[in-house]
Formats: C-alpha cells, sequence, structure tokens
C-alpha cells in the first residue's frame, strides 16, 4: 500500500507558480523570472524546514528556472532562423498557459462527477453479469490450455520483469550551496581584496556544483552592478573587480566604525 501526500493548496509546481502570477497580477506572457524563482525557492526552503519530502516535479520544476535565470544573466542571446531572439522563457509560458486551460475545466468536470454520484445505480446489474458469467465456459478455456501457451505467458510475464529492472534510475543529490550564501562569499572575498580572480573560488569550492553556482553568482552581482570582470592571465580565468559604488560604500561603513 502507497500513501499520497497532497498540499492544501499547491498538488503541482504549476499550481504554486500559477498562485504566484495571480497573487502578484504578474503578466503571464512577461514573467519576471527572478522574482517568480526567488519566490518558488521560499517556498521548496519552508517544505524542507518542515521536513517534507519534496516531490521530484517541484525540484525538476525549480532546476528549469534556475536554467532560464542563468540564460536570462548571460547577454549572449540564442536566435530561431528567421534572427528573432529567442525568449527563454518560451517554454515555460507555454506550459503554462496549457496547464490553465486544463484546470479552468476542473470546476465543470467535478461538478459532472457530483451530479453523477447522485445518481441511482441500476438496480439489475448484478443478475446481469451472472447471465454473462453463465454464458462464459471456464471449463472450456482450461481444456484447451496448452504447455506452449504457459511458457508463452510465462515468458512474456519475463520480458516486462526485465524491462521494468532495466528502467533508468535517477537519483537527487542535495549539495550545501545555497545562492544567497554564495553571494554573501563573494561579495565579502571581493570587499576585503578589492580583486578577486575566479582561479581563487575554484580553490575554495573545487567541485563542479560550487563552481556553477558561483559563477551564477558573479552573473547576479554583474547584473546588480555591484561588480565588473575583465579578463586575466591564464586559460578560461577573469579578474573580478568591486564597482565602484560597492568600493565607496565599504569605505564609509569602515570610517563610520567606532575605533
Amino acid at each position: 500500500m502507497s500513501f499520497e501526500i497532497k498540499l492544501p493548496l499547491f498538488e503541482g509546481p504549476f499550481d504554486l507558480l500559477l498562485f504566484f502570477i495571480e497573487r502578484d497580477e504578474l503578466d503571464i506572457h512577461d514573467i519576471p523570472i527572478f522574482k517568480i524563482t526567488n519566490d518558488f525557492m521560499d517556498y521548496l526552503k519552508q517544505l524542507e524546514n518542515l521536513n517534507m519530502e519534496v516531490a521530484s516535479e517541484f525540484i525538476l520544476t525549480a532546476a528549469t528556472l534556475m536554467r532560464i535565470k542563468a540564460k536570462m544573466l548571460i547577454p549572449r542571446t540564442e536566435k530561431d532562423d528567421q534572427g528573432n531572439e529567442i525568449d527563454p522563457r518560451k517554454e515555460l509560458v507555454q506550459h503554462l498557459l496549457e496547464y490553465k486551460r486544463y484546470k479552468s475545466v476542473l470546476a465543470e468536470l467535478s461538478e459532472m462527477e457530483e451530479n453523477r454520484l447522485k445518481q441511482e445505480k441500476r438496480g439489475n446489474l448484478e443478475d446481469e453479469m451472472k447471465i454473462l458469467a453463465a454464458k462464459t465456459s471456464v471449463e472450456l478455456e482450461l481444456q484447451d490450455l496448452s504447455l506452449y501457451k504457459l511458457m508463452r505467458v510465462f515468458e512474456n510475464v519475463m520480458n516486462r520483469f526485465q524491462e521494468e529492472e532495466n528502467k533508468p534510475k535517477h537519483t537527487v543529490y542535495t549539495y550545501p550551496y545555497t545562492i544567497e550564501q554564495q553571494r554573501d562569499f563573494v561579495q565579502l572575498k571581493v570587499k576585503e581584496q578589492r580583486v578577486l580572480k575566479f582561479t581563487d573560488l575554484l580553490q575554495d569550492f573545487p567541485d563542479k556544483i560550487g563552481v556553477i553556482f558561483n559563477f551564477l553568482v558573479i552573473l547576479e552581482l554583474i547584473q546588480l552592478n555591484e561588480i565588473w570582470v575583465q579578463v586575466s592571465d591564464g586559460f578560461n580565468n577573469f579578474e573580478v573587480h568591486a564597482s565602484p559604488d560597492t568600493l565607496t560604500k565599504t569605505d564609509s561603513d569602515q570610517d563610520s566604525d567606532p575605533e
């Protein structure tokens, strides 16, 4: 026996996204991906704090939102065959619109189901089932059974068993990184050193996921005009510089600190 837990408001990730869109009166055709991604991730954190298991579709949607956010931070845009710029949010918007259309008919279907349950069942159903059972001779089917048929059935069952065993299995790993923590770390490093090489971040977080998080944070800070980058010596290396406004703010904070 399996058990399924459904949240009172959001049974799926698209329900949650539509709630954010309707709550903030956002244009579904022009979704502010930064805001809706942060709201979505905050909701998942609340589920984790309540020790509730996050469904795989929520994790997949969170990864999709992060991928779209990263694409929008990168200045290089993708174009179609006609040379028109491709909006990274297009596929997500199409899925949301399609899901919204299906959801709009749920109320009508629920009403139809409720009306059907109010109807009386056929009183002669049991008698009809007995008549059908009498017309079907089970003994004749057993007489026609052969060893070849049994072997074919056994072979089909084993083939289905092998197919189930060979299906790909996906494992979700949790890494000790968050965008907020890595953003605070990069900001502190830049303020302390003024100039930070990307290879220095690789030494502090050498694994692949750590590099990805730090790179996304750098793109976000560039978008916020808190840092700027410059090509450095070495293969695929660059320097991260604090913006003048950030340095001015840091100096003023230091002057205001009592000795």
